[in-house]
């Protein structure tokens, strides 16, 4: 048989069915403690990292490694690049949108080069046609003689005055043109002697300044082509350079240098509380730290949570482990730490957590803001209505008055 109900337990009881309580406050606040708790909850694992299984790890501050986890995440270890211990990055590889500085040592013709229209060729030639000093006069004289500068028009042809016509060396190297002259000419002259030169041997495009790495992986070098230099090394996109021109400058040497490293960069990403995420480029030059990532976003943001920040660095993707390194702020920035002031690498990503207690703010904020306009518009509502309900009143109430 069970025992009579005590009055307090039946007092208790109608307070619940009624609405009220004795101790409402106590309530109140235990049930905002069930409510908080709930909408943790439905949250998930906020403050976890999930592995590749989908499944939440415990998070590094609580020093608990799992399988999951790399030793790097709990355990600072000696191994890695940091402050007061960094390494040097291996040979850079270009790739774009890189931007290379390359230079042309010397810019001479190469002796097979083709000639082309506006060249210049100087041409002597002896045994000419012999002068009459006697009859000859000065124009007479000069067009028995072989001996200037000539251009070579655009169609094609050099033109050696009226006594000996013209003949087209478009497209012929110099030595080629030398015996095609002398062979020319020897339908005038007994055995002439034929000299040929070019006036200006300089290449017509000098390979000098700033070369972007486009798309495909090339670089432009003018009116000699392109050279394909993604993926090289410096010393290798010197060499593929050098080959590119040797068809048009005679033995190439060229200087090769990185002027911009636009392809290897990291990473700095700022959580909004929230409220989105922040993501910031920069170029890696391989001597930057933590502290330096930070402060090129000039400080934590004022959401940031400082126990919260870690280095993400990129693992293959047959790699199923997170390669985690914690950042203790507090230690770099306060006590000059050198521990976890890491050595930023190409491709690192540093995360900068927002503090939780915002994160849940916001979290409360977008989920009681439908409700909140909800209620607005209905309160809005009912004023407009009572205001048209009290409005008729008055001037039904004005209309007896004055009958």
């Amino acid at each position: 048989m069970f025992p009579a109900p005590s009055h307090h337990s039946i007092r208790q009881l109608r307070s619940f069915r009624s609405g009220t309580s004795p101790n409402s406050s106590g309530n109140l606040g235990l049930i905002a403690s069930y409510a908080m708790l709930t909408v943790l909850l439905c949250c998930g694992c906020n403050g976890l990292r999930r592995n590749s299984d989908g499944g939440c790890v415990a998070d590094c501050d609580e020093r608990r490694c799992t399988n999951d986890i790399q030793s790097d995440c709990c355990n600072s270890s000696p191994g890695l690049p940091r402050e007061l211990n960094k390494v040097s990055l291996p040979s850079h590889v270009i790739e774009p949108p890189d931007v290379l500085l390359i230079e042309s040592v010397n810019s001479l013709r190469p002796s097979s080069s083709p000639i082309v229209p506006g060249d210049g060729l100087t041409i002597r030639v002896g045994s000419s046609i012999p002068i009459d000093q006697a009859r000859d006069d000065a124009i007479v004289r000069h067009f028995k003689q072989i001996d200037g500068l000539y251009v070579v028009g655009t169609d094609g042809y050099i033109h050696l005055g009226p006594v000996y016509g013209s003949l087209q060396v478009v497209g012929m190297s110099i030595s080629q043109i030398q015996i095609h002259i002398s062979n020319y000419l020897k339908k005038t002259l007994k055995s002439p002697q034929v000299f040929v030169s070019l006036t200006q041997p300089q290449a017509k495009q000098h390979v000098s300044g700033e070369h972007l790495v486009r798309p495909d992986g090339t670089v432009s070098l003018g009116i000699y082509g392109n050279a394909h230099v993604a993926g090289m090394t410096l010393l290798q996109a010197k060499s593929r350079i050098e080959a590119q021109l040797a068809s048009h400058i005679h033995d190439p040497e060229v200087n090769v240098d990185v002027l911009a490293y636009n392809s290897k960069v990291y990473y700095v990403i700022t959580d909004g509380g929230g409220a989105g995420e922040q993501v910031s480029r920069f170029p890696c030059m391989g001597n930057e730290t933590v502290l330096d990532a930070i402060a090129n976003i000039n400080g934590l943001p004022t959401v940031a949570s400082k126990r919260d920040i870690w280095i993400a660095r990129p693992s293959p993707a047959t790699n199923k482990h997170d390669q985690i390194m914690r950042v203790d702020w507090a230690g770099i920035s306060r006590g000059g730490a050198a521990a976890t002031n890491y050595q930023i690498l190409p491709g690192d990503r540093v995360y900068v957590q927002a503090d939780r207690l915002i994160t849940f703010d916001t979290f409360i904020a977008k989920l009681t803001a439908p409700f909140e306009r909800i209620f607005g518009f209905m309160l809005l509502g009912n004023g407009t209505v009572r205001a048209i309900q009290n409005g008729h009143r008055q001037q039904q109430g004005s209309g007896f008055s004055s009958f």
